[in-house]
């Protein structure tokens, strides 16, 4: 069955939602394994990233890189085999407005694990 050929609002938004999910996760990945091979392993990346607000917190570098991808790979599990669950729970009376707001979440996650990769990268250059 294709995307075009689905019965409800909910399997075509389900199915474009979890497509389009997994390549962000599937991106986020790729740039986190990348920049961990240039990345310095050190315990707290945050202090080379940026001295001056870096010694508050300490983060190692796997956290710092491999976090937000998990978190993604996750969700995009959590989505793949949970379809009927989330039809069953079902808050809001627009699917749309749902998969909408589910999807923001999840770009503002993949937005965060690329640019915590960058800076990764720039700390190892």
């Amino acid at each position: 069955m294709t995307i075009d050929e689905a019965r409800d609002d909910f399997s075509r938004l389900h199915r474009s939602f979890t497509f389009h999910l997994g390549v962000a996760a599937g991106l986020s990945w790729l740039t986190a394994l990348y920049a961990s091979v240039h990345a310095p392993w050190v315990r707290n990346i945050r202090a080379l990233i940026d001295p001056t607000d870096g010694l508050d917190r300490v983060e190692s570098t796997v956290s710092y890189l491999f976090a937000m991808p998990a978190v993604l790979a996750l969700a995009w599990v959590s989505v793949y085999f949970g379809r009927e669950a989330l039809r069953r729970a079902q808050t809001l009376s627009n699917v749309a407005v749902e998969f909408a707001a589910a999807a923001v979440v999840a770009f503002g996650m993949f937005y965060l694990s690329i640019d915590r990769a960058v800076a990764a990268l720039y700390a190892g250059f």
